[in-house]
């Protein structure tokens, strides 16, 4: 079986019309070992992240691989006080896919997405349903096709040993 069939992120993404390509892959365990083995660079990498408003009521957040979610910026853009990621149990059952994987495409649950302004005007490598595979699409046509709602939602990266926190 290829990660193409039997894939509800494969079907999403097909489904939503845009042009896309499925890239299969070994095992990672980085971003930078994911970005090698997808041929793009680390930023290319859009994480999507979920993330729990109250019971029941998710959102996906596209982030660029070598960024983080400004958890203020997101809060002040949604209008709430307070927001948690879910555990890896709950992401599941929220999106139909384990960590590492996830995609708003084919999501058991449409949630709707939040995109760092970052992702636009380039082709990015988003998660593919299943481990060691990855949706290469052009950024601005899925964000069309996922209403998404595009925003300065990310902060850099911190740098590796040490630094302040935010």
């Amino acid at each position: 079986m290829t990660a193409s069939s039997d894939n509800p992120a494969v079907a999403g993404v097909a489904a939503s019309g845009i042009a896309y390509r499925v890239v299969e892959h070994g095992p990672v365990r980085s971003l930078a070992e994911a970005a090698a083995a997808r041929g793009v660079e680390p930023r290319d990498v859009v994480k999507t992240i979920v993330v729990r408003l109250s019971d029941g009521d998710y959102r996906f957040v596209l982030v660029p691989g070598d960024r983080v979610i400004s958890w203020p910026k997101l809060r002040a853009l949604l209008g709430v006080a307070r927001m948690s990621m879910p555990d890896a149990a709950t992401a599941k059952a929220a999106t139909g896919y384990e960590r590492g994987t996830i995609t708003p495409f084919g999501s058991t649950t449409p949630w709707p997405v939040i995109a760092d302004e970052r992702v636009r005007g380039r082709e990015i490598s988003l998660g593919g349903g299943r481990h060691g595979v990855a949706l290469a699409v052009a950024a601005d046509d899925a964000l069309t096709a996922l209403q998404a709602t595009v925003a300065d939602v990310s902060d850099p990266e911190p740098a590796a040993g040490g630094g302040s926190s935010t």
